[in-house]
């Protein structure tokens, strides 16, 4: 796919689609809740939707329309038997989630994905459920997709201590701990968005978060909600990095997920000097940048958690800043949907950026000028986003991306979006 650039500024005002760890946990939720759970800008990508098909396999009744997602909840001991394997394509999150989900079920079931969920790893999920009595067995037994669930088994409350800071972990143990008779004890080691914990409240639940510490009690019940998704920060970082380095741009956002455990990119814009506002209101708000004179700065420590996602549009980021970005403490980036620390420095690289990769993470040198290339997105979402921003800036040759098609595991409308903020004329 030939990719759109840009000449000059981009300008105007983009809603981006709903967050994808929301819409996740709102049908989760809404499938352990009693009642009707009704679910407004829901994430259709296909990750999302991925796992609406996979608890309709656990039958779970959700209904579609143009406005709105319905879930008919039937708490955990509703759920029934799958008559298929339960296939999670691309998503880690459903597959990690559904694990903790599932680990007190009456019934057996095995969990699989795509080419790239099975060569993620999983024990990292699976240690600490067999801690509570799931039983769960992996492909040759090394971690890996297939996972084959044996029903029938109590689960226990834990106290477990986190070896690595993961959001997918930490809720995968608390879907669990709600099935337990007692109270279950997280020790994280860094903070990391607390997305479950806040739906567990939203649904009526109590949940308690001291510092790094995270109790919930289990045998609690849920009730149906009316949930509005708020934008997908991740998404919007797409837009944000543009705006910053695209010559005379000014971009507005609308409806941005505001919570404090996913804000790090906020944080990182203002080290760099960037020109950025943010309007808070209770969940979300709305953030507007322009382009902007950039300075290198170091990223680290336990603000990594608050920007995982992010990392690669900001790798981008770097490349446009005066002297150099330092990038530690993100291993994490290696077990995403592809490494994303070396897909991050090979393919900006061949467009002429200054980057190194390294055992954690990025050494970005700036401020370089782009030209164009044949990249590849590996089939992760976000490596295409970020070549896509990248492409913004070649001024000489094209762009061309492999695997354009992956976009849609998170954001379906993204070209056409970033379409709405170059004028016609503009357009490669």
């Amino acid at each position: 796919m030939k990719l759109l650039t840009a000449q000059t500024g981009l300008l105007g005002t983009i809603e981006v689609p709903g967050d994808k760890s929301i819409s996740h946990r709102s049908i989760m939720f809404g499938a352990l809740a009693e009642g009707t759970t009704t679910i407004r800008h829901f994430l259709r990508a296909e990750d999302c939707l991925s796992t609406i098909a996979v608890f309709r396999k656990l039958g779970v009744e959700i209904e579609e329309t143009t406005e709105k997602i319905i879930v008919h909840g039937t708490g955990f001991a509703g759920l029934k038997q799958p008559d298929t394997v339960l296939d999670v394509g691309n998503s880690g999150t459903t597959i990690r989630l559904l694990m903790g989900i599932l680990a007190g079920a009456d019934f057996d079931a095995t969990l699989t994905g795509d080419a790239s969920i099975v060569k993620r790893p999983m024990n990292r999920v699976i240690m600490p459920l067999r801690e509570m009595g799931a039983v769960y067995d992996t492909a040759r037994d090394a971690g890996f997709a297939p996972i084959k669930l044996t029903g029938g088994n109590k689960i226990q409350p834990v106290e477990y201590v986190m070896p690595v800071a993961s959001a997918q972990v930490k809720s995968a143990i608390l879907f669990a701990a709600l099935q337990a008779e007692g109270e279950t004890v997280i020790h994280e080691k860094e903070k990391t968005r607390n997305h479950t914990e806040e739906m567990i409240r939203m649904f009526g639940g109590e949940i308690s978060e001291d510092g790094l510490v995270v109790r919930v009690s289990g045998k609690q019940k849920f009730h149906g909600q009316d949930v509005i998704v708020p934008g997908d920060i991740s998404s919007a970082a797409f837009f944000m990095v543009a705006g910053l380095i695209v010559p005379d741009s000014e971009v507005e956002l609308v409806n941005v997920g505001l919570n404090e455990t996913r804000t790090g990119i906020l944080d990182v814009i203002a080290a760099m000097n960037g020109a950025v506002e943010v309007d808070m209101a209770q969940f979300s708000g709305t953030v507007r940048v322009k382009t902007s004179e950039l300075t290198g700065t170091v990223i680290e420590g336990d603000i990594i958690p608050r920007l995982i996602d992010e990392l690669p549009i900001i790798a981008l980021l770097a490349t446009q800043a005066e002297g150099t970005t330092v990038i530690r403490n993100a291993e994490e980036l290696k077990v995403k949907e592809t490494n994303r620390i070396d897909a991050v420095a090979f393919e900006l690289s061949k467009m002429g950026a200054d980057i190194t990769p390294t055992e954690d993470g990025l050494i970005i040198r700036g401020k370089t000028p782009l030209h164009g290339a044949k990249v590849t997105s590996y089939g992760d979402h976000r490596i295409g986003m970020m070549l896509q921003i990248a492409a913004l800036l070649v001024e000489e040759g094209e762009v061309e991306l492999d695997q354009a098609e992956a976009v849609a595991v998170s954001y379906p409308h993204f070209f056409e979006d970033l379409t709405k903020l170059l004028p016609k004329n503009k357009q490669a």
